[in-house]
């Protein structure tokens, strides 16, 4: 479990973490091949999202599955790309994250990801959390947390602070007043 007082800083601008659907480029299942290969070549992104029928979030799919495409058409003398759609190479296994997403949620998944695409009950998409985002978040987090909260160092199972006149002590989830 996530320490809450860490959480709420984190979380403070949330709706920040988040790129919206209308600022990140995306595929359609019907997109030819050759159209995928021009717009991957000019996002900074190593996969991008793949939507279907009234934007419904179907998968990813990358440069690299891409050219394995083309190798494989190569092979078999196939030349055109044209013949082929972004449905033939999409990776359908990519998780998604809903729109009511934890932050502990959210840090599982982009361990292993450099984004989650967001999506709404439906599946329709709504944008992408990204890992950048959520090192923005700590960073932030890093920077702001003594502005909010007291530190108290512990010393071994024992805590104590010094308020005014008198010490708080905490030892093993209790508390004394001295």
């Amino acid at each position: 479990m996530l320490a809450k007082s860490l959480e709420k800083i984190m979380l403070e601008k949330k709706e920040m973490l988040i790129i919206s659907a209308k600022s990140v480029a995306n595929l359609q299942t019907n997109n030819p091949l050759n159209h995928a290969l021009l717009v991957l070549s000019q996002v900074h992104f190593s996969k991008i999202p793949v939507l279907g029928v009234d934007d419904r979030f179907v998968g990813t799919v990358g440069l690299a599955e891409v050219v394995d495409k083309m190798i494989e058409m190569q092979a078999k003398g196939i030349q055109n790309l044209q013949d082929f759609t972004v449905m033939d190479v999409v990776d359908i296994d990519q998780p998604t994250i809903g729109e009511n997403w934890t932050l502990d949620e959210a840090m599982r998944l982009l361990k292993d990801y450099n984004f989650v695409p967001v999506v709404d009950e439906e599946r329709s998409f709504v944008g992408i959390l990204t890992r950048k985002g959520l090192l923005s978040a700590i960073n932030h987090t890093f920077h702001e947390f003594e502005k909010h909260n007291i530190v108290i160092p512990k010393i071994g199972n024992v805590v104590s602070k010094k308020i005014g006149a008198k010490s708080l002590v905490y030892s093993d989830k209790k508390r004394v007043k001295k």
